[in-house]
């Protein structure tokens, strides 16, 4: 019930049309009994009575009645099929919205494949319950209850008798359904393992190939694949089990009509038109009843699919805006703030204590071992995550005053795993600000020294790659996501190792254009290599989520202290460090 009303919820504006649906399923249902009652007429009062005068009427009636079922059956289809795929696009609409304004904990939740295989193949079922089960169900019921009326009508005896085998019916459908339920559920979560495995494989390809692990990913799939098939085989057993049982009951109708309705007709109790009306409509007692197994088998698929759907949509939601929040309207100086920041993600302290200020058009480099906390720390300014204690200041107010569009489409972001649109170049360099004209996505391109390589492609700027950046170097991804960044004129630009995959001679030319930019704000730069931020203002020293040292270049050598031990590492030890300033 739950899930009907969740349904029906998305079916607003179009709920008249789903109900005309199902009134028209009722109709055309009942109206399968017309015809019956039509031939009993014909054997009794033309056959029987011999008498031809009411014939033709009978017949032109029975074609008729024929012909407008027809209609309206053609006419219920298509408001079913209005109807269900207008309420599985609100869905999937909803779905998506929630996936994009979700932050990264959910994204970690819910890997790729496992998103993918809730947005395609259980909205599909969804949409096959909707336009098709639900009609077909109240079908069913429409035309036992229409058969049953008429047979009481007729001879309430017979009628009795025939209906006699219902209980046993209903009980080993109960039965059936309470069988299927956790399996579907299951067979669900070994449909989203076996998305999720082929997604990460198509991802991943480069890395499988790279270390020739191409039979172990075919084992691991193998593996997801029978898990599947074997699921699916045991519910299919299940369903072998139960049908012909159904099935058995059935068909005993037909034994009952022949034993009992030949009995009251020997005893005159019923005429042969009646008989034969009786006899013309027990499939329409049998068939609802041998529907039951396939019908509930789907119903049940339907209530798998529809927790998966409603699992996302009702994800509690992810960080956004507070209360209040206001739009950025003015382009902020740039100076940033990080105060008392404490930072945990699945119970593991990731950052704590990091307090350290920025001041507009500043340049502040950020240096650590892997898994210091470099990246989740410039995550908290754009807000992918939210502190467990203190707090983010953008000019002197905590970001969190300020709408998360707004703050984004202020803060450029190059990071090192870079992701690349299937689109053209300029296409993507402009996808911050898509009303850029072209001389200003070159001169962000030339900022970004990807002019040179770009120009040299066989479409220039309207060359297409890839997902992912398919078919160009890593370090041109990176200068393509640079010039993405520059493009939008941030007031704060953070790279992310931006320049891990250029080399030193290109490294400085971008350096010397980031420090030539024609407008203003303050660079927040994370990398391994110290040449990309030796020049910083400030620059930071990372390690286990805290920072252990600050200060200039100059003043961290002097120190002596990490640092300086990266820098002699870096530099050669025999150099002298001081001196190779």
């Amino acid at each position: 019930m739950e899930q009907i009303t969740w349904v029906w919820n998305y079916m607003k504006g179009r709920r008249a049309v789903f109900m005309g649906g199902l009134i028209l399923s009722v109709v055309t249902a009942a109206m399968r009994v017309i015809n019956p009652m039509l031939g009993q007429r014909i054997i009794d009062d033309v056959i029987m009575a011999q008498n031809t005068a009411p014939l033709i009427p009978l017949l032109i009636a029975m074609m008729a009645v024929q012909l407008a079922r027809l209609l309206l059956y053609y006419l219920m289809i298509i408001m079913m099929e209005i109807a269900s795929t207008d309420v599985m696009t609100r869905i999937r609409r909803d779905m998506y919205e929630t996936v994009q304004w979700q932050d990264f904990k959910f994204l970690g939740r819910f890997p790729t494949g496992n998103l993918m295989t809730r947005m395609t193949q259980d909205l599909d079922r969804l949409r096959h319950t909707v336009a098709w089960v639900s009609y077909q169900f109240i079908g069913a019921i429409a035309l036992f209850t229409a058969t049953f009326v008429f047979y009481m009508l007729i001879n309430w005896r017979l009628a009795l008798c025939l209906v006699a085998v219902t209980p046993f019916i209903l009980f080993i459908s109960h039965r059936f359904k309470l069988r299927l339920r956790p399996r579907f559920a299951l067979l669900r979560q070994k449909l989203t393992d076996l998305g999720t495995a082929v997604t990460e494989n198509i991802g991943g390809n480069r890395v499988v190939k790279a270390f020739a692990r191409e039979e172990h990913e075919k084992d691991k799939m193998e593996k997801h694949n029978a898990d599947f098939r074997d699921i699916s085989c045991e519910n299919a057993l299940i369903v072998a089990k139960y049908q012909p049982f159904l099935e058995t009951v059935s068909q005993l109708l037909m034994v009952i009509m022949l034993v009992a309705g030949g009995f009251f007709l020997i005893k005159g109790w019923m005429t042969p038109g009646e008989y034969m009306a009786f006899s013309s409509l027990t499939w329409a007692l049998s068939m609802p009843m041998w529907m039951l197994g396939p019908l509930l088998a789907d119903l049940e698929r339907y209530t798998a699919s529809g927790e998966m759907i409603r699992e996302v949509i009702e994800a509690p939601k992810g960080i956004g805006d507070i209360s209040g929040a206001v739009e950025l309207t003015e382009k902020p100086k740039g100076k940033l703030e990080f105060r008392d920041i404490k930072l945990s993600i699945n119970g593991a302290v990731i950052l704590e204590d990091i307090n350290f200020t920025a001041e507009a058009g500043t340049t502040t480099g950020i240096l650590g071992s892997t898994g210091a906390g470099k990246t989740s720390l410039v995550n908290l300014l754009t807000r992918f995550y939210e502190p467990d204690w203190g707090a983010v200041l953008l000019d002197g107010e905590d970001i969190r005053r300020y709408t998360l569009s707004s703050l984004r489409k202020n803060i450029g972001l190059a990071m090192q795993d870079v992701f690349l649109f299937s689109d053209s170049v300029k296409g993507n360099i402009s996808y911050g600000k898509p009303d850029m004209n072209d001389e200003s996505i070159r001169a962000r391109a030339q900022d970004a020294d990807a002019d040179s390589f770009i120009s040299m492609m066989s479409g220039g700027y309207d060359t297409l790659v890839g997902e992912r950046g398919v078919g160009i170097s890593g370090g041109q991804r990176q200068r393509i996501a640079l010039a993405r960044a520059l493009s939008v004129q941030p007031s704060v630009l953070v790279l992310d190792d931006t320049t891990s995959a250029v080399d030193s001679e290109t490294e400085q030319y971008i350096q010397q254009r980031l420090d030539r930019l024609d407008f203003p704000c303050t660079k927040i730069i994370i990398a391994q290599r110290i040449s990309s931020f030796r020049k910083a203002d400030m620059i930071l020293v990372m390690d286990k989520g805290r920072i252990i040292e600050r200060g200039t270049h100059s003043e961290l050598l002097a120190a002596k202290g990490f640092y300086h031990h990266i820098w002699t590492l870096q530099y050669n030890a025999g150099l002298d460090a001081m001196g190779g300033e």
